[in-house]
């Protein structure tokens, strides 16, 4: 590390992350704490280089949120409806199909990211026809379903076991779990935002299933809210230490609370330095997850280029169709396309590798 970027207050984290010593939460909480903000990118950069050389990962993806029907009340969230309310929606198995294959022709897509509301009227059969359709459909599509919040209410409304909804599902084409619903796993915090939604535990306990089936999936974290900092290291090291036990996670992708519309919305949204420095400590926190992925519809593209020299290795997607964060006022586009993506990476000097979530497809 550039001997100009050194930091003579942090010099003993400095000296455990160079010689790739693990840091502890109060290594973490200290860094929060830092304003040296050139100090803590050169610092993430120095792992993100060590794992990832000079990579930057994307996929082509499609956001496919078939239902914003749900009954919880999560005081982040604009994206969702009651039962019964007009603007309550829940796709057809046929326009998800057109919708998938609207995004392939057009696009090529090579993955479909499927997350929605907790809709009451949807069934285990929903679902597995869902997946089957689009397995049978596109064989090589790579097929990231339902958060384990979805997972842990379907098996409630089913009466079947996480792993009976989790078996059936990968039976008919899912390939992994994206990292949703994770939000912030002390317990007085997610009471106050997102009570109604599984615990944090059955969070965990439904990742650890899921990677011991051989299901991939990503980890997040919802930040810029209500949470404090010891919340936010408290979040990383619960992942670390099932990461630790099962090797299962793929990425950790810290996500910005998108305020406007929602009940938090007096609240406001944290600023860009504090954005690098959730990127930047994660990336020092989370020493056994090889990927840490910026959700660029969370912030915004520019920043998210910049969150690249903070310890990111992974823009995530061309995330077409993506509604949960622009119903909460996000203004980031909805097509991008790869070439734009694939630009964005090389003006930085870095080089671009199309991935889908396992990471096992790359092309450069």
């Amino acid at each position: 590390m550039d001997r100009f970027l050194q930091n003579p207050d942090f010099l003993d984290i400095q000296e455990k992350v160079e010689r790739g010593e693990r840091l502890r939460f109060e290594d973490g909480v200290r860094l929060f704490h830092c304003h040296d903000l050139p100090f803590l990118g050169a610092l993430a950069n120095t792992v993100r280089e060590r794992l990832n050389g000079r990579k930057v990962f994307y996929s082509v993806n499609l956001h496919l949120n078939h239902t914003n029907v749900c009954t919880a009340h999560c005081v982040f969230c604009a994206f969702a409806r009651r039962p019964g309310e007009e603007e309550g929606y829940t796709f057809s198995h046929e326009e998800i199909l057109r919708k998938v294959s609207q995004a392939v022709e057009r696009f090529h897509i090579n993955e479909v990211h499927i997350v929605g509301g907790l809709n009451p009227n949807l069934g285990i059969g929903y679902y597995v026809d869902m997946l089957r359709l689009i397995r049978e459909t596109y064989p090589s599509l790579f097929i990231k379903a339902l958060t384990a919040v979805e997972v842990d209410d379907l098996a409630q409304r089913s009466g079947l076991s996480w792993e009976e909804v989790l078996g059936r599902l990968k039976e008919t084409g899912l390939n992994g779990l994206p990292g949703g619903g994770a939000e912030i796993f002390r317990e007085k915090t997610r009471q106050k935002i997102c009570s109604e939604k599984t615990s944090s535990e059955n969070w965990l306990a439904i990742h650890r299933l899921a990677h011991r089936m051989g299901l991939y999936s990503n980890a997040t974290m919802l930040y810029g809210h209500i949470e404090s900092i010891e919340d936010r290291v408290d979040h990383i090291l619960r992942l670390r230490a099932l990461q630790d036990e099962t090797r299962g996670f793929r990425s950790f992708i810290p996500l910005a609370f998108n305020a406007e519309h929602t009940p938090l919305e007096c609240v406001g949204e944290v600023g860009g330095c504090t954005d690098l420095k959730v990127y930047a400590i994660s990336r020092l926190l989370f020493d056994n997850v090889q990927h840490l992925k910026v959700h660029w519809t969370t912030l915004d593209l520019k920043l998210a280029q910049v969150a690249l020299s903070f310890g990111v290795d992974d823009v995530g997607g061309t995330n077409l169709n993506e509604k949960i964060m622009h119903d909460a006022g996000n203004e980031t586009p909805t097509d991008l396309s790869e070439r734009s993506l694939r630009s964005l990476i090389e003006q930085v000097g870095y080089q671009p590798e199309l991935v889908d979530s396992s990471y096992a497809m790359s092309s450069s």
